[in-house]
């Protein structure tokens, strides 16, 4: 059994260049998004949008959501990297995967963003508007901190998916983790050891983002996000358990 393993660790190398480039996808892939998301989310919830010179722009950030929120991931590559060369449009895998990452991870969150900003006071905006304060200036001082500290658990998970959904693009022959165990895996036949390591290594990579994420957090959001809820109501639970504990109450 250790020589299998010993087999495996030939390619040490190359499952860190896959992890790399796993990574780099991810990360240029969610710059994308959030560019794409924000951009969405604003002509969605913006009064602005709702103009006539500024309509066009709501529908087509809506039809942009519904699309891709309602059709596969996988089919959306293959749109891309095999459909768009038809146009005249030729990209290598490494920019398809990240295009169209980045355009389905946006459209998700387009909602988040847009349920965050919803999420301030109407108040608060009024109040901001009588006293003169610049329409930026109260996007960026009032709207977006309370709504990236409503939003941000979720900004994370989608960035965790985004970093799992990096195994699709195997399917256009991109060496990230995925693809590139299934060529060490019919090299050397070792389904269970192959995988487990891709497998240990998205699990790291993950953790990594969750944990980094919490760490940004703390940082940015005063007072810190709340990592854990203890749960309530233990100690009346127990005396309602423990019928010697229950009569002493009563």
């Amino acid at each position: 059994m250790s020589y299998q393993w010993l087999t495996l660790w030939r390619y040490a190398d190359t499952f860190l260049e896959a992890a790399w480039l796993t990574l780099q996808v991810t990360l240029l892939a969610f710059v994308l998004a959030v560019a794409l998301g924000l951009l969405a989310a604003l002509a969605k919830s913006s009064p602005l949008a709702k103009s006539s010179p500024l309509a066009p722009l709501r529908w087509l950030s809506h039809c942009y959501v519904e699309f891709i929120r309602n059709t596969p991931v996988l089919l959306q590559i293959f749109i891309i990297f095999f459909g768009l060369p038809s146009l005249g449009i030729t990209m290598s895998a490494f920019a398809a995967g990240v295009l169209a990452l980045g355009i389905n991870v946006g459209a998700y969150l387009a909602e988040t963003f847009r349920a965050g900003i919803q999420s301030v006071a109407k108040g608060q905006l009024e109040a901001a508007y009588i006293l003169g304060i610049p329409r930026r200036q109260i996007f960026l001082s009032v709207v977006l901190p309370q709504a990236a500290r409503a939003v941000w658990p979720a900004i994370i998970n989608n960035l965790i998916q985004l970093l799992l959904g990096t195994s699709l693009l195997s399917a256009i022959a991109l060496p990230e983790l995925t693809g590139t165990a299934t060529v060490i895996n019919a090299r050397t036949l070792l389904y269970i050891q192959t995988f487990s390591v891709v497998a240990l290594v998205y699990l790291v990579l993950s953790n990594l983002f969750s944990w980094l994420g919490n760490m940004a957090g703390r940082r940015m959001f005063h007072p810190p996000l709340v990592t854990s809820v203890k749960k309530p109501g233990w100690r009346w639970a127990r005396k309602w358990i423990n019928p010697v504990k229950r009569e002493n109450a009563l």
